[in-house]
């Protein structure tokens, strides 16, 4: 087998600059071509960001021999048909959250990567980060006494109206776009679904949840909240309630800069802090270690599928206006 992997892109999305730097860092992850619907946009963005090679269509890329795996940054609506596409094609895919809208979207992907025997991933960069690595430890120790609640929170205010994340039909709104990062954290730390959730949001005129606000109970005693929003300022915290002490993650998704986490109990406080590491290149290894050494993949696509379960409770039950079950 080879010592690298050949990669491809899916559109020339903003959020390829975040990649960029862990693509040059990577010896096992070669960036090679990169494709637009607009052929000379490709060409240009291509030259731009010394790519090798570009395709004026998604399938044309898909299609290159010389690619092992795509990139997928698309609209959310757009996830699950391509990341299914490039399976088909015998492609790995690193694909943007939310990687499926709907349950049945995430039952084609999981046969798609078992059928073609292809790694298919999430990216949720910030699972790979060492801070996260070390939360995991101390929730799992018990030295913050029993759990009672995890609190987490991801805001920022979207100006523009017409971003496509405002847009229902493409998968838009607030939860989808940054809830799912407090969700899926509370929900890796207790390692199962909830029984019951409740949902409340603020809904835009176009129909998507402007903010929301959701309850998660896990079991009797253990509870997870959070709130996302297009409409308020800059905000990111987890903070986990425990009987004997409580461990607060000021940033917890987007750890640019060094990172600190504080545990305080009974009136003192201890800290921790973690040097300043590209996330989004530990995410690329951990592709690569799954696709060239057959090492665990960090998130697996039942972790996708039981957060997709999840959002998808929590807007059903801000839609009826009452709890819904999950197990």
């Amino acid at each position: 087998m080879s010592k690298s992997i050949n990669w491809g892109i899916l559109s020339t999305a903003h959020i390829n600059n975040a990649l960029f730097p862990g693509f040059k860092k990577s010896r096992r992850n070669k960036l090679i071509a990169v494709a637009s619907r607009n052929l000379e946009k490709a060409q240009v963005y291509a030259r731009e960001n010394g790519i090798p090679q570009a395709y004026g269509s998604y399938q044309e890329l898909i299609d290159d021999s010389h690619i092992q795996a795509i990139y997928i940054p698309l609209p959310n609506h757009l996830h699950a048909e391509w990341a299914i596409k490039a399976a088909q094609a015998g492609k790995h895919v690193l694909c943007e959250k939310p990687i499926a809208l709907s349950l049945a979207e995430m039952d084609g992907i999981q046969k798609a990567a078992e059928q073609y025997s292809v790694i298919i991933q999430e990216a949720f960069m910030y699972r790979h980060h060492p801070q996260t690595l070390r939360v995991a430890e101390i929730f799992q120790s018990g030295s913050l006494g029993e759990i009672g609640l995890i609190r987490g929170s991801f805001s920022f205010t979207l100006r523009r109206q017409d971003d496509i994340r405002m847009i229902a039909e493409y998968g838009g709104g607030s939860i989808w776009d940054v809830g799912c990062y407090p969700i899926s954290y509370a929900r890796h730390l207790i390692g199962s679904l909830p029984q019951k959730v409740i949902g409340h949001q603020v809904t835009a005129t176009t129909g998507v949840d402007l903010s929301f606000n959701g309850i998660m109970q896990f079991k009797p005693g253990l509870h997870a909240q959070f709130d996302s929003s297009f409409a308020m300022n800059s905000y990111r915290q987890i903070e986990i309630r425990g009987k004997d002490a409580t461990l607060v993650i000021p940033e917890p998704f987007l750890m640019k800069k060094k990172s600190i986490i504080h545990i305080l109990s009974n009136g003192s406080e201890y800290t921790e802090t973690f040097p300043a590491v590209d996330e989004y290149y530990l995410q690329l290894e951990n592709m690569a270690d799954a696709i060239l050494e057959g090492s665990s993949q960090r998130v697996t696509l039942q972790d996708s599928r039981d957060n997709t379960a999840l959002i998808l409770a929590l807007l059903e039950s801000a839609r009826l206006e009452q709890p819904v079950e999950l197990v």
